[in-house]
């Protein structure tokens, strides 16, 4: 009979992990019941970690962390032996850590298809993990869905990753009511509204946009507005060095070189068919060219996500990632090319944003059918109204409609526009392509209108 030493032995410390059944398999004289207690007892004593559900449920052998790198990855983020080579090394005073610049051969070293940062079995628990059961739905319905509560996270807790200290308290009330927090700073308030635009950008778009300049530049422009010393740098290749903070990495500094180099990363992303590869595919080499003067890991965050909004799986929104943490597992990236640390984090990073969505999952309305099946057509009069402000309201909507519905669902399209038009706020106003001074002068316009 194996013992519990035994047991434990057998548990890899890789990312995979392994199951219950697996583990049974290896110790074929050992009761389910005892494998199962011996589980919790390890857990409980921080000598392996856990993760996934029901049968999938895979666990990976820990080793206990020590001064700062405690601090970084405090002991509920399990991470591998890998990881924490990592770690001690990062963790190192920048005058021992050895000066680097960009390593062109780690992107030529990827291969979409053939190459793999996450294994199949993680990538198979991770689709497990964020299942919402609408992958046959259109491009981008759960997000929507869900877009309140995603735009509050994802702006929050992305936004924290950069030293802003609003609450999520804070943040609700800005992005829900428009009410700055008393007493932030106003490149604080900027930085969630900037949040906020980028990720409705994504998520309105979601059947369009893609891994292609046009999305990342615009992206890149939304999360950065008013936010760069030089207006001319949002959305907009870098034309300059920069230097990282705390690092001893060296960014590429040659414009034609990042403009290259930019042009290949989103090739090669665009050509990963598995989401969850693809998104941290992004997580990694976006912020690792540094293709913008500033607000690259913002950009790499929010689109990461692009890949799981679109197949209609749980966003992730970095929901209680520690800063330290993050930053050293993109310093692994930035100096020694290395990916298990930031790979470990993501895995942890998901499971915690799908416990907080898949959760409320059964609380969602379905989506209306015919608002699903005309949306382009709701979004395209609805522009079309606000954009023209002088014709008559009802003649525009009555003649889209009859050029577009068909007759039996006239009626009931007719009425869904109305209703969007009567709910129209400037929180939305991107949902519609539209501009705040446009939406500024149909409400002056209906307002001069008015008896």
């Amino acid at each position: 009979m194996p013992t519990m030493t035994d047991f434990l032995t057998s548990i890899p410390d890789s990312p995979e992990g392994i199951t219950l059944a697996e583990l049974l398999a290896r110790h074929s004289g050992l009761a389910r019941r005892t494998a199962q207690r011996w589980i919790g007892q390890l857990i409980a004593q921080g000598k392996i970690a856990a993760y996934g559900a029901g049968r999938s449920r895979r666990y990976r052998a820990m080793k206990p962390l020590s001064g700062v790198a405690a601090e970084a990855f405090p002991a509920h983020i399990p991470i591998s032996v890998d990881s924490r080579d990592i770690l001690a090394y990062v963790g190192q005073p920048l005058e021992i850590r050895k000066p680097v610049g960009y390593q062109r051969d780690f992107l030529d070293a990827y291969q979409p298809g053939r190459t793999w940062y996450l294994p199949e079995p993680l990538r198979r628990q991770l689709r497990k993990m964020g299942d919402t059961g609408q992958a046959r739905l259109p491009a981008g319905t759960y997000s929507r869905a869900i877009l309140n509560r995603l735009l509050i996270d994802l702006s929050w807790a992305s936004s924290h990753l950069e030293g802003n200290t609003y609450t999520r308290l804070d943040t609700r009330e800005l992005i829900e009511h428009g009410k700055a927090a008393h007493g932030k700073a106003a490149i604080e308030t900027q930085m969630i509204l900037n949040h906020k635009a980028a990720i409705e950008l994504l998520v309105e778009n979601a059947d369009s946009v893609g891994f292609d300049r046009y999305t990342l530049l615009n992206l890149h422009s939304a999360l950065s507005e008013n936010l760069l010393p030089n207006p001319a740098d949002e959305g907009r290749l870098r034309q300059h060095a920069v230097e990282i903070t705390k690092s001893v990495y060296r960014p590429l500094s040659v414009p034609a070189q990042i403009d290259e180099m930019f042009d290949i990363v989103l090739d090669k992303a665009s050509r990963i068919a598995d989401p969850f590869e693809q998104s941290f595919f992004v997580l990694v080499h976006l912020p690792y060219l540094q293709p913008f003067a500033d607000v690259n890991k913002r950009t790499s965050r929010i689109i990461a996500n692009l890949p799981l909004i679109r197949v209609n799986l749980c966003p992730l929104t970095f929901l209680g990632v520690p800063e330290p943490a993050y930053s050293r597992a993109i310093l692994g990236i930035y100096e020694q090319t290395r990916v298990e640390l930031l790979r470990d984090l993501y895995v942890w990073a998901y499971e915690r944003s799908t416990q907080e969505y898949l959760a409320i999952k059964h609380d969602l309305a379905e989506p209306d059918p015919q608002r699903l099946a005309y949306r382009n057509v709701i979004k395209e009069t609805i522009r079309q109204v606000i954009t023209h402000p002088g014709q008559d309201e009802l003649e525009v909507i009555r003649r889209s409609v009859a050029e577009q519905v068909a007759a039996a669902d006239r009626d009931n399209v007719e009425a869904l526009i109305i209703e969007e038009l009567r709910r129209l706020h400037e929180g939305v106003m991107a949902r519609y392509g539209l501009r705040p001074s446009e939406y500024a002068r149909w409400l002056a316009h209906r307002h001069q209108m008015q008896p």
